[in-house]
């Protein structure tokens, strides 16, 4: 059993590098980094093959870019910081002498599992 996994399109033998998956109900098409491992629902493909991908009309193609997997930005690392900065602040007590949060956020717009936020302060 060889351990290089190798592209899903029929007749290519060059070795993945990215993973295709579909989000049907969003009718998007997501190309991300090589998935840890290979999942049935996802389509390993080669360089060549996941750039000319496209999608049926009205799809959205969204290309996830992360060159090394164990690297990490510096604005994941500043924002880990913000949080726990944030975190660590006292939070202001209400007049009923009960804690409130710093800030209300209220959801203006859903795309799937992911939202947008705003601060209502």
């Amino acid at each position: 059993m060889s351990l290089l996994r190798r592209c899903s399109r029929t007749a290519c033998g060059r070795p993945a590098t990215t993973t295709l998956t579909y989000v049907y109900a969003d009718q998007t098409a997501v190309v991300g980094p090589l998935a840890t491992y290979a999942e049935p629902h996802a389509y390993d493909l080669c360089e060549v093959h996941s750039e000319r991908l496209s999608a049926p009309r009205g799809w959205e193609v969204l290309r996830l870019v992360h060159d090394d997997p164990h690297a990490h930005s510096s604005d994941d690392l500043l924002a880990l910081a913000d949080a726990v900065r944030e975190a660590a602040q006292p939070r202001p007590v209400q007049e009923d002498g009960t804690e409130r949060a710093p800030f209300e956020m209220r959801e203006v717009a859903r795309k799937g599992h992911l939202r947008v936020l705003r601060s209502t302060d």
